[in-house]
């Protein structure tokens, strides 16, 4: 049995008025209810995440930011991500400004057009209803607006990623080789969005070219391995360019551990993400150089410094280490008010910490520690309970839980994309039934098993099992393929239940289960009341409409809006509430802690962030005090992190030296490297915390430097809650 490319329910190609067809109504009011979604409360978007938002801003500045993605005007290290995402966000904001509207917008509008894309795709194989279904499925997931209306390069990758299944599925239509390598070309630009996470879906784009075309096995095998070429050559262009390029002569490769593109493909961005600690651990014994290398905090290892004169450090640099000292006041304070065994994460400078609270022996309080540095005698009771009441030690499992089966099925990961995936899994099945196989395949039910299924399960099984860096957003890689096999397997049932009454059976078990499973996470997120009642009213509705055949399709379509009204509901209270900047997710519930919200007070709720107030979550007495006081200096100040510096970059546009980049563990610079800055005048003072260890730059502000009077931490004007004083050094 195949799928014909008309579905027989003809009020789908009810004319309306010429060509314009009930189709073309129902698409074009699914898109403008995803317009609504996405430009809805976009004042609240504030600056955005600040990091991207600083680092266009930069990236404005000059070709040399430009091309090498420059985290901060003065080109000291890069975004911890490829450029080409990034590229796209600073051409906005040439025309538009830089602020967090701007830089969003990309990715807003690709979110958008991944609405009509997707229909386009998914019709092709299964017809009309199943696109439309798809599409209304991918508009009302949450995860996808909590993610486009931010900066980071997600939707914007997803876009790209529905353009490669385009190309994929021409070059099964036509047999042409050049629609595949477009289709392995568009991939490779997506890894220089996102690295990895472009690949995902691609065993599924490859398995739909080898099992569907119609060339000959061998001739298929060639053509694949011609894309790969490619695909590697277009992946690792950026990469290969900024390694040849001597380390003099570009800014410091955030986050990586060698000062190069490739390592921060393979460490930080590759296995870091897949294995979590356990590669830190393999990393940590093949570079272990002795019991020298001792920490300075619980399980903390001290980052080796770099060379001196500011540049990038050397592979290999290693400064002798600091006696072991006890845990920093951070690691306290991250465990203050919180349950033995609780999550918990702190900053140190050149250094993030995640880890759990624990009762250390000879310690009358808690104290934050990696999980694989905790001493027997000091397990905690409980390990940390995710909202869900499962147990973890992962990293950011407050926002994606432990890994394993159910994961997305339980808190805090279900509330992104899950609540439709009991039917999509059903929808897999059916797609499997849809005729008779045969090679190369044939039925377009068979097609979108390959492709759309393929590229689901691949995700939810390489997500369900990664121990490392694991953010909620990353659930918008699930979306298309979610919409696309929730219509196919709505638009089978409908297609099949002509003299078949257990098709209807199969229908409401399957929605049944479905609309169980979405009452049940909301109430798990405290959410209850008339939209679960809405649901389950539908749902009845739906059940008694199918008792009549001329209510049938009545039925279905009280039965498919059952499913949607709970994801609908909180995919709208994402675009309502405050959302989170740093870390996009959809709506928390009822009774969650306020997003970050960086807005200013007298900004329109309804408007786009103005330029005139960018930044203004920066202590304003700080800055002004560091504007007027580095007339004719190259930076504003030195600092540890992107954290504390990005926010100053936004509201003045200046150089500002992230000592430690993203997160603090970068070795950009140190001491020695800052003493040379200060004598050559590029730099005048240096923001700087009191509990800074392991590179001597503590020691060398202390000895050279002078503290700044009235921005300490204990200061009515201090800078920030993270213990940082105000140095001022000169040469």
């Amino acid at each position: 049995m195949t799928i014909p490319s008309e579905h027989p329910a003809s009020f789908l190609d009810r004319k309306i008025a010429g060509r314009i067809t009930t189709t073309h109504l129902l698409l074009a009011g699914i898109i403008l209810l995803s317009v609504f979604l996405h430009f809805a409360n976009i004042g609240s978007i504030g600056d955005s995440n600040a990091y991207y938002t600083a680092a266009v801003e930069s990236m404005t500045q000059s070709w040399h930011n430009f091309f090498f993605a420059a985290a901060e005007p003065g080109g000291s290290v890069t975004v911890d991500k490829p450029p080409l995402g990034l590229w796209i966000e600073t051409l906005f904001a040439l025309g538009l400004g830089v602020s967090g509207f701007s830089t969003s917008l990309p990715n807003i509008l690709a979110g958008i057009l991944s609405v009509p894309l997707l229909y386009h795709l998914v019709q092709k194989h299964l017809g009309k209803l199943a696109g439309l279904v798809a599409a209304l499925v991918l508009t009302v997931t949450p995860v996808l607006i909590a993610t486009d209306r931010n900066n980071t390069m997600d939707g914007m990758l997803v876009f790209v990623l529905l353009l490669a299944a385009w190309a994929f599925i021409a070059a099964v239509e036509s047999g042409k080789l050049r629609y595949l390598l477009l289709g392995a070309f568009i991939v490779g630009l997506g890894f220089n969005i996102k690295m990895m996470q472009a690949f995902l879906p691609l065993p599924a784009f490859y398995a739909l070219y080898f099992f569907a075309s119609k060339n000959g096995w061998w001739r298929k095998l060639l053509h694949l391995a011609l894309a790969t070429v490619v695909l590697v050559i277009v992946s690792l262009s950026w990469a290969v360019a900024v390694d040849l390029t001597p380390a003099d002569e570009r800014p410091y490769i955030g986050s990586s551990q060698n000062n190069t593109v490739m390592e921060l493909i393979i460490g930080h961005n590759g296995m870091s993400r897949l294995l979590g600690g356990k590669w830190n651990a393999i990393r940590n014994q093949a570079d272990a150089q002795g019991p020298d290398n001792q920490s300075t905090a619980p399980g903390i290892q001290p980052p080796a410094a770099p060379l001196p004169s500011g540049q990038p450090s050397a592979p290999g640099s290693s400064p002798a280490q600091p006696a072991p000292q006890g845990p920093p006041q951070q690691a306290f304070d991250a465990c203050a008010g919180q349950t033995l065994g609780a999550a918990c994460s702190f900053d140190l400078p050149y250094q993030t910490i995640t880890g759990i609270c624990i009762m250390p022996p000879n310690f009358d309080r808690m104290v934050c520690t990696p999980p694989d540095k905790i001493p027997q005698q000091s397990q905690p009771q409980s390990q940390p309970q995710t909202p869900g009441g499962s147990s973890s030690s992962t990293p950011f499992s407050q926002e994606t839980g432990s890994p394993g089966v159910f994961r997305f099925f339980q808190p805090p990961l279900s509330k992104q994309m899950s609540w439709l995936l009991p039917f999509a899994l059903l929808g897999i099945l059916l797609l499997a039934f849809a005729g008779r196989i045969r090679f190369p395949l044939e039925a377009g039910g068979h097609k979108a098993l390959v492709l759309w299924g393929g590229w689901l399960l691949t995700c939810l099984v390489f997500f369900s099992a990664i121990e490392g860096i694991f953010h909620a957003y990353y659930a918008i890689m699930l979306a298309p393929a979610l919409g696309a096999v929730v219509g196919g397997g709505f638009a089978l049932l409908w297609r099949w239940q002509a003299g078949r009454p257990w098709v209807n059976g199969l229908l409401l078990a399957g929605a049944a289960a479905t609309v169980g499973f979405e009452i049940y996470a909301a109430h798990q997120y405290g959410v209850q009341g008339i939209w679960m009642f809405a649901a389950g009213a539908l749902l009845l509705a739906g059940i008694l409409l199918l008792l009549f055949r001329r209510t049938h399709s009545a039925g279905y379509a009280s039965i498919l809006t059952a499913m949607l009204v709970i994801p609908f509901f909180w995919t709208v209270m994402t675009t309502l509430g405050n959302p989170d900047l740093n870390l996009p997710t959809a709506y928390a519930g009822t009774g969650a802690p306020q997003a970050n919200i960086q807005q200013p007070a007298n900004a329109p709720a309804s408007q786009p962030r103005q330029n005139a107030n960018r930044g203004r979550q920066v202590n304003e007495a700080l800055l002004a005090f560091l504007q007027e006081n580095t007339q004719g200096v190259e930076y504003l100040v030195a600092v540890p992190s992107a954290g504390t510096g990005a926010p100053m970059v936004i509201a003045t546009g200046r150089p500002v030296l992230y000592m430690g980049g993203f997160g603090g563990s970068d070795p950009v610079i140190d001491a020695q490297g800052l003493a040379e800055m200060v004598a050559d005048g590029e730099l005048r003072y240096v923001l700087y915390g009191s509990e800074g260890r392991g590179n001597g730059i503590l020691v060398w502000l202390k000895q050279n430097c002078i503290v700044v009077p009235g921005f300490g931490p204990s200061a009515r004007n201090a800078p920030n809650a993270d213990n940082l004083q105000l140095y001022r050094c000169d040469g």
